[in-house]
């Protein structure tokens, strides 16, 4: 079982990212999420944690699969994926907004995905666009040295992975 959870909100072709004010990843953007409480499924903890970081209450978001990391060959931490696309007469807060975790705002994917944005996560970038494209989730693991990825693999995930997609 893995610890966090990651969420991509999408409303008008944009999406809603927090820029870190903390570390890990401080001065990035990502997706917002969080850690799991004791007892709490996945998807109820990215419910939870979207909600308290922007205020918008989801019912529900699509699970696209974990994100897991290694440091020397061994995984040292993950995350539950999702995203979740708003209504098109969502009416969207102000942005840029500072909020506790952070700054949020609605950004674009061609920004995002920018091959000279050093301004979000390393990883996003490589898993994002397979999650959007693909309905099967999967695992993708980074290998780091140090903070930089040196190796991305996408394999399919373990059977206890597939059961947290329900909750």
């Amino acid at each position: 079982m893995y610890t966090y959870t990651i969420c991509f909100l999408k409303h008008a072709n944009e999406y809603l990212l927090l820029n870190r004010r903390k570390p890990p990843l401080m001065g990035r953007w990502n997706g917002v999420g969080g850690k799991l409480a004791p007892n709490e499924s996945p998807l109820d903890c990215v419910l939870r944690e979207v909600f308290e970081e922007t205020g918008i209450a989801l019912s529900s978001a699509t699970y696209k699969g974990v994100v897991s990391w290694k440091l020397d060959g061994d995984v040292v931490g993950g995350m539950y994926a999702y995203v979740a696309e708003l209504p098109e007469t969502f009416e969207r807060p102000l942005t840029p907004r500072r909020v506790e975790e952070g700054i949020l705002d609605w950004l674009s994917l061609d920004w995002m995905l920018h091959p000279k944005n050093e301004g979000i996560a390393e990883n996003v970038p490589q898993f994002l666009p397979y999650m959007l494209e693909h309905e099967q989730p999967i695992q993708h693991v980074f290998t780091y040295e140090g903070d930089r990825v040196i190796q991305y693999e996408r394999l399919p995930l373990p059977e206890v992975a597939e059961a947290v997609k329900n909750g």
